[in-house]
C-alpha cells in the first residue's frame, strides 16, 4: 500500500478524560466507570502531565482482581490519592509519531496507552483499542482496493 505512514494524530482519542494527582481513588474509579475507559492521564495542579493511572493500578490499590463498585473498599477509595498509585513519568508520543513507532513503544515497554503531547500540552491518548480500530480501518481500506482492482482488471 502506497502513501504516507499512519500517524498517532489519525488514531488517538482527542481531549482525553484526565484526573488530578491529588484526587482520591474514588474519583478515578467513577470517571473510568462513567466513561468506560481503562486509562487516565494524571495532571498536576498546573495541568502538566505527571503520570498515568490504569485500571490495573486501581486493582492493585484495591487488592482485587476487579474494579467494579462492589469491590470498592471505602477506606481505600476515600483516602488513597492518585499520586500514591499512578505510574509516574509515562512514556509519551507526539501527534506526528508513526503508528509503527507508537506500537513498538507500547509493546517494548508493555504499556496499554501512550499520552500524546504537543510540546507541554496533553492533546490526546493512544490506547490499544485505538490501534485495533486503526488496524480494522486499514484492513477495510485494503480490501476495498483489492476489490476495485479486481473489478477494473477485466
Amino acid at each position: 500500500m502506497k502513501g504516507t505512514p499512519l500517524n498517532v494524530i489519525e488514531m488517538m482519542t482527542q481531549n482525553p478524560v484526565t484526573i488530578r494527582v491529588d484526587d482520591v481513588l474514588r474519583t478515578a474509579l467513577e470517571k473510568m466507570e462513567f466513561h468506560q475507559i481503562h486509562h487516565l492521564p494524571v495532571l498536576s495542579a498546573s495541568r502538566h502531565l505527571v503520570g498515568i493511572l490504569s485500571d490495573r493500578d486501581c486493582r492493585l490499590a484495591l487488592n482485587s482482581p476487579f474494579v467494579e463498585r462492589a469491590y470498592w473498599q471505602n477506606d481505600v477509595v476515600e483516602t488513597v490519592t492518585i499520586r500514591q498509585v499512578m505510574t509516574p513519568a509515562p512514556i509519551t508520543v507526539s501527534p506526528d509519531t508513526t503508528a509503527y513507532e507508537a506500537t513498538r513503544l507500547m509493546l517494548t515497554h508493555r504499556v496499554g496507552c501512550l499520552p500524546v503531547m504537543n510540546d507541554e500540552t496533553l492533546v490526546g491518548i493512544l490506547t490499544r483499542s485505538d490501534l485495533l480500530i486503526a488496524a480494522i480501518s486499514v484492513q477495510r481500506h485494503y480490501e476495498k482496493l483489492l476489490q476495485n482492482n479486481g473489478t477494473n482488471a477485466g
